[in-house]
């Protein structure tokens, strides 16, 4: 509750000192460009910053590891849409070094989640209803190789149009330097 606290009390001086002016942009991002990148907290400003990325200039998706694990999520889904209604020409993946989805699996996840109280009926529940933990939790051993087995699924999928270039990047996340794949 700490956070949602500060987070209101923040927001009401935003909105009443008309902080969000500088931050007015078209839902259209300028440089007809969208980036698919990791959550990892050291990415949020960093990434933009190392990349010449202003507000209103990108779509920025961000995802654990960066991974597409499943090619008709909501992932794609936005990817998809940010092609098809916002004018995105170009995608850029970048996954970063020592990710925090590298090395994890489901057995580490569930393990975690039964020390938070989450009962193994309840996992078992889902796992008996059909759904692959193994590969919903999947992560990645090599952060080049994944970036590109996810740069292959975008330029692969049968609805993005053929006119769309793709592209891969890993970006250390303490200079933010890019390396492309």
């Amino acid at each position: 509750m700490k956070n949602k606290e500060s987070i209101m009390e923040h927001n009401k001086e935003f909105v009443a000192s008309r902080s969000y002016e500088p931050f007015a942009a078209s839902v259209q991002p300028r440089r007809k460009l969208a980036i698919l990148t990791c959550m990892d907290t050291r990415l949020t400003e960093l990434l933009p910053a190392a990349l010449g990325i202003k507000n209103g200039d990108a779509n920025i998706i961000k995802i654990a590891g960066a991974i597409i694990s499943d090619p008709f999520g909501v992932t794609m889904r936005s990817l998809l849409i940010s092609v098809c209604m916002l004018g995105v020409r170009e995608i850029i993946v970048i996954g970063h070094k020592d990710c925090g989805a590298q090395g994890i699996n489901a057995s580490i996840i569930k393990e975690r989640m039964l020390s938070m109280g989450v009962s193994q009926e309840r996992i078992d529940l889902v796992e008996s209803s059909g759904i692959d933990l193994e590969g919903f939790f999947k992560g990645f051993e090599d952060t080049a190789e994944s970036v590109r087995d996810t740069v292959k699924i975008i330029k692969m999928h049968p609805l993005l149009p053929e006119c769309i270039n793709v592209f891969g990047f890993v970006m250390d996340p303490h200079t933010g330097e890019i390396e492309e794949v």
